[in-house]
């Protein structure tokens, strides 16, 4: 049974070499184009912000590149990617029920 030190150590042993450039000991989320998903959807970035709910700086950020999508943030993402109008849909209906 290994200690939280030994799993800490094997941790900081993978990052460096990642950091090396081993990327075998990694897992890399692959990059999303935010924009290209927000303008397939034909919004400008405070439609599109207002429409899924989201904050309209994250937005910015995600554009620019100054922040990544969390996971669930890639799900939502890539679920407008396949169909924007029924996640617009469902978050109405989620709405709906709320109240």
């Amino acid at each position: 049974m290994s200690s939280a030190f030994d799993k800490i150590a094997a941790g900081l042993t993978d990052a460096i070499a990642f950091a090396e450039g081993d990327t075998t000991r990694a897992r890399v989320a692959s990059s999303l184009d935010v924009k290209r998903v927000r303008a397939a959807t034909k919004k400008t970035q405070s439609q599109f912000a207002e429409s899924y709910r989201l904050p309209i700086g994250t937005v910015r950020d995600w554009e620019q590149n100054r922040r990544q999508p969390d996971a669930p943030a890639r799900v939502l993402l890539s679920m407008i990617a396949v169909d924007p109008e029924t996640v617009e849909s469902l978050i109405a209906k989620s709405e709906a029920l709320a109240h």
